[in-house]
């Protein structure tokens, strides 16, 4: 079947006008499954991922026609304008499950000329740090008063998560304003003893550049500014980290150490130097997290956790150009709070949360990961 435009839709009367939209019955089945992503994809049937693995809903193919009347309901009309425009657009998506209300992190898409979607599911409770299998270290940079705090990883690391549960700590221990500015809300927080006002791009405020304006005069003590995706985004929540206030963004970057570069990447040669000030002098830490199945039963993947606190060593080298050195920094501060990917991937291997093979698969240096789990420390030695 050829393609089937949105504006079709709207005219042919191929989308209905009722408040029970059609695709909720697959949003449901996603969370009746415990499925961490839903997708749709035109001349597949929907495909749920559980575990960390693609597997198709006991229904037929879905074509265009359907496609269109699923998903184009979804938008409001800012969404509807980014998706004409741009070929794709995110929004959230809530949807009553026994009671419970399920948001989804919706994405919207065209590949070869059809309309498709990915959902993530957002967890309708925020789990605590032990509930998370995080390490411990993770509560320590909730205590700071201000400065940054960046976890990085690919798309579905579980980042979102873990800053969820970090804020909430905060919400349950100390008597703060708490503001994020979210494009779009993901976890909705209910309040205890802090003060939580959470704005959606585009709902709330028109964009991020505004919100951060607003922000300044909203008096917040811990701030939520999501992705780092340009230096814009950085620059502002650098200064919001200068002024007094505790900052937590995400970022793409594979390891703690190379989210360094990363960060520098998206700035010009000459701005380098002022930058690496500003890091060393405001970052607390940098958490890179990759999510792994599990194998105790119960619990389906868990995070590996990699964790850089900003130590005088580490704030050194920064400042020396020296971030080939920082990997061996972590490797060796373990009094600083700090672990690899080796000594995370060993303490879930020692705990049988994961197995062996699963955690050579990932290990960044499987020689490392060996003596480890021989019990030969690995730690030890200095910065090369």
């Amino acid at each position: 079947m050829a393609s089937v435009s949105a504006a079709e839709a709207v005219k042919s009367g191929l989308i209905p006008n009722t408040a029970e939209l059609e695709v909720n019955k697959l949003f449901r089945a996603c969370v009746k499954q415990q499925a961490s992503d839903l997708h749709l994809k035109v001349g597949k049937p929907p495909m749920v991922r559980v575990n960390g693995s693609l597997r198709p809903l006991a229904r037929g193919p879905i074509d265009d026609e359907e496609m269109v009347r699923l998903c184009y309901p979804l938008m409001n009309e800012r969404s509807r304008k980014i998706f004409e425009k741009d070929g794709g657009a995110d929004f959230a998506h809530t949807v009553p499950v026994d009671e419970t209300v399920w948001r989804f992190r919706v994405n919207l898409l065209q590949q070869l000329g059809h309309m498709g979607m990915v959902a993530r599911r957002v967890s309708a409770w925020i789990p605590d740090f032990e509930g998370l299998n995080l390490p411990p270290t993770i509560q320590s940079l909730c205590t700071y008063d201000q400065g940054m705090v960046l976890l990085a990883g690919v798309t579905g690391s579980g980042k979102s998560t873990t800053i969820a549960s970090m804020l909430n700590w905060i919400n349950k221990n100390y008597r703060k304003h708490i503001l994020t500015l979210e494009d779009p809300i993901e976890f909705v927080f209910t309040e205890d003893k802090c003060l939580i006002n959470q704005r959606e791009i585009g709902l709330d405020v028109v964009d991020f550049e505004i919100g951060m304006k607003h922000a300044v005069r909203e008096d917040p003590d811990v701030m939520l500014v999501g992705e780092m995706r340009d230096r814009e985004t950085f620059m502002t929540a650098i200064h919001a980290a200068e002024t007094g206030h505790l900052v937590f963004g995400t970022i793409h970057a594979s390891s703690a150490a190379s989210t360094i570069g990363r960060i520098l990447d998206l700035f010009p040669q000459e701005m380098h130097s002022a930058l690496r000030s500003a890091i060393a002098m405001n970052m607390k830490g940098i958490i890179a997290q990759k999510l792994l199945k599990s194998i105790k039963p119960g619990v389906g993947r868990v995070p590996t956790c990699e964790i850089m606190t900003f130590s005088p060593v580490v704030k050194k080298l920064i400042l020396d150009e020296q971030d080939h050195k920082l990997g061996d920094a972590i490797r060796i501060g373990a009094e600083d709070g700090m672990q690899d990917f080796t000594q995370s991937l060993k303490i879930l291997v020692d705990k049988e949360l994961i197995d062996r093979e699963v955690a050579m698969e990932v290990a960044p240096n499987r020689e490392a990961l060996k003596m480890a789990l021989k019990g030969i420390d690995v730690s030890q030695g200095g910065i090369l």
